[in-house]
């Protein structure tokens, strides 16, 4: 049996509190670390407060369909992409920085969760990842969204450029738009926020 490295577990008590921090759920933290599932509810009460929540993790790709969380999954999934493509981060250490970047661009209301929490952002990922969903362009304005695996694309239209009847009526609709057209423009298939 092999010892455990005191630095290894130094790194992984630091990443679990990290994502703690950021909202994660006990099966994340469980599958990015090599802390014991004790050490890790202990750890979480100690940050938290409280025991982490119980239940399953998101498991449908549908949630991420719908029009709101749509925008919000692929605004993700760019930035989480191009964190991979420039080199800077992988793994892990992608999502946590995407997700903050998330966070700067798309910030909750005051007493409001995100759209997009750091759990549903790392299954997004698992997802595509394992061929579930896909990023496609959007014919209109040629930005990358999330989309399930093996539509056909020839035709697809994002929820921006093409929105629901229901979205429209809808209030979070309308504190979309600034996020969207104001903050974030589309080019050469990526969303980019300044």
């Amino acid at each position: 049996m092999s010892e455990k490295s005191i630095i290894q577990e130094a790194r992984d008590i630091q990443l679990a509190m990290e994502l703690i921090s950021l909202g994660a759920r006990l099966q994340m933290l469980e599958s990015e670390t090599q802390l014991s599932r004790g050490r890790l509810i202990k750890l979480y009460k100690e940050l938290r407060g409280s025991p982490p929540p119980k239940g399953m993790l998101p498991f449908s790709t549908d949630w991420f369909m719908t029009w709101e969380q749509n925008i919000h999954s692929s605004m993700f999934y760019n930035i989480y992409a191009f964190m991979l493509t420039s080199g800077a981060c992988h793994g892990v250490e992608a999502v946590i920085r995407a997700y903050k970047l998330y966070l700067e661009q798309c910030p909750p209301a005051d007493g409001e969760l995100p759209v997009l929490a750091l759990t549903r952002a790392w299954t997004l990922v698992r997802f595509v990842e394992s061929g579930m969903l896909e990023s496609a362009h959007c014919n209109s304005c040629d930005g990358s969204f999330i989309t399930h695996a093996h539509q056909p694309l020839h035709s697809f239209v994002c929820s921006l450029c093409q929105p629901p009847s229901r979205a429209i009526k809808d209030v979070n609709f309308l504190r979309i738009l600034p996020i969207s057209f104001h903050t974030c423009s589309v080019s050469k298939r990526n969303v980019w926020c300044n």
